[in-house]
């Protein structure tokens, strides 16, 4: 039970003071749940993140659903999940009944730049961080810049370039176990 209550408090927490979405709460997810309490590694992490991109739902609670479940089971993604959308519940039911009264003021619009610019910067080192931990070898950027260019400039769906870079992955793996068994 403690370490259900525990698991509440720090994703409330997450879940409160951070803005921008699930990818610039990664920074955040990888401080306090793998360096402070080793509930994840951080490849783990990435993978949770490569799931919860893949799957319906918003980033962040997929990647609080599978961290919950990896520690407590069904009751502990519960929970995990429950402590990261609460303050957002709290946060956007009082946003939702002031916002029209203060929306026209300058400080409030000057305010929310402000938090867009942060949330820009947290979502780049968010980047950097899991490009470092991804892109590992030549095949690795070359997959990368091919992604990045067919999202990007082609329009492609991104779940199409998912699934294909998986079934690249896939194949690439299969033919090294190949070659190493020769």
């Amino acid at each position: 039970m403690k370490e259900l209550l525990e698991m509440f408090w720090v994703f409330f927490r997450m879940g409160a003071f951070t803005f921008g979405g699930g990818y610039a709460m990664l920074p955040i997810i990888q401080e306090e749940i793998v360096y402070k309490r080793n509930w994840a590694t951080d490849n783990e992490v990435i993978d949770y993140y490569a799931i919860g991109q893949c799957t319906p739902g918003i980033i962040a609670i997929n990647t609080a659903t599978f961290i919950g479940y990896k520690r407590k089971g069904i009751i502990g993604a519960i929970v995990a999940t429950l402590g990261l959308v609460t303050p957002s519940i709290i946060i956007i039911s009082i946003i939702a009944k002031f916002f029209k009264q203060f929306q026209e003021y300058k400080v409030v619009q000057h305010a929310f730049n402000g938090i867009q610019v942060v949330v820009v910067a947290l979502i780049t080192v968010t980047v950097v961080n899991m490009f470092k931990q991804s892109v590992k070898d030549n095949y690795g950027i070359i997959l990368f810049l091919l992604a990045f260019i067919i999202i990007g400039f082609l329009k492609l769906s991104p779940i199409i370039v998912v699934v294909s870079s998986a079934i690249v992955g896939i194949l690439r793996f299969r033919n090294r176990e190949i070659e190493r068994e020769k």
